[in-house]
This record gives C-alpha cells, structure tokens and sequence, in this order.
C-alpha cells in the first residue's frame, strides 16, 4: 500500500480510506494551528496531500468525498424535517 505524508511530514496510507485522510489532515491543522488556522491554510495542506497522489488516487478520493458529503448532506436534511415534525405536533 502506498503511502504520502502531511508537511510535518505525518504518514498517511492511501488505501481509499477518506476518514483516515480526513484524521491526518485534522491531526496536522490542529497541530500546527490549533484553532488558529485560516482557510488558506487548510488548502495549503490538502494541496500538499493532492499533489503527492495520482490522477487514479485523487478520483478515488473524490468519489468517496462526494458520497460522504451526499450521505450527510441527505442525514441533514432528515433531521431537519424531523424538526420541522416535532415543532408543528
């Protein structure tokens, strides 16, 4: 299994596995910035993990980010009509 690193050089596996990626990626910001971080320095970093994969590894990535960011998207929705249910009873 192949393997990138974060610029504080933590090791990440690529394996498919977004929420390792997303573990790393949060384990590095809150080292680094603690909750001081800006937007440009999370781009930052997520660059630096892009640009060590291939063409094949981002297009996993993605598809595995959109479907997340579907399913939660979607389970917000719910809780939100559940709501909106309890509120009007």
């Amino acid at each position: 299994m192949r393997s990138i690193t974060t610029t504080g050089g933590a090791e990440v596996t690529l394996d498919g596995d977004l929420l390792a990626v997303l573990e790393a990626l949060y384990k590095e910001l809150n080292t680094r910035y603690a909750l001081d971080r800006t937007f440009e320095d999370t781009v930052r970093e997520v660059n630096h993990l892009l640009d060590q994969m291939t063409e094949d590894e981002r297009r996993t990535y993605l598809v595995e980010s959109l479907f997340l960011n579907t399913v939660t998207y979607e389970n917000e929705r719910l809780g939100a009509y559940m709501r909106k249910l309890t509120e009007d009873a």
